[in-house]
């Protein structure tokens, strides 16, 4: 079993995108089923984190700017570990996610292992 990480993000700042509060709570429900099912298969390496929607880059030069994606609006909302197999049973669990629902997205990144 490999390791990947799952991050999930959407725009959380446009109004005319944002969920209804029955929406959301639609999709905390959805949330919890989803994540339950990957931890009943022993897939979840790491459980739900969640993170801030503002963030810090610093830059070869040392500068310092906000956010990591100020142009495009969309922010990392959380992130889980998995395991699986390979790419495509990551996707598998991938999409089951529900900020698909919410018009987000999900990136797949596999841990890699040894030196540099």
């Amino acid at each position: 079993m490999n390791e990947f990480v799952l991050i999930f993000r959407r725009d959380y700042i446009t109004k005319e995108t944002q969920p209804s509060p029955q929406e959301l709570q639609e999709s905390l429900k959805l949330w919890q089923d989803w994540l339950g099912g990957i931890a009943a298969q022993d897939k979840l390496a790491k459980p739900l984190q969640r993170w801030d929607g503002e963030g810090k880059i610093v830059k070869s030069n040392k500068s310092v700017i906000n956010g990591p994606y100020a142009e495009i609006k969309e922010a990392i909302g959380g992130l889980i570990m998995i395991k699986a197999a390979d790419y495509d049973e990551a996707v598998s669990i991938a999409n089951g996610c529900p900020i698909l629902e919410l018009g987000g997205n999900v990136e797949i990144r596999m841990a890699v292992t040894g030196t540099y």
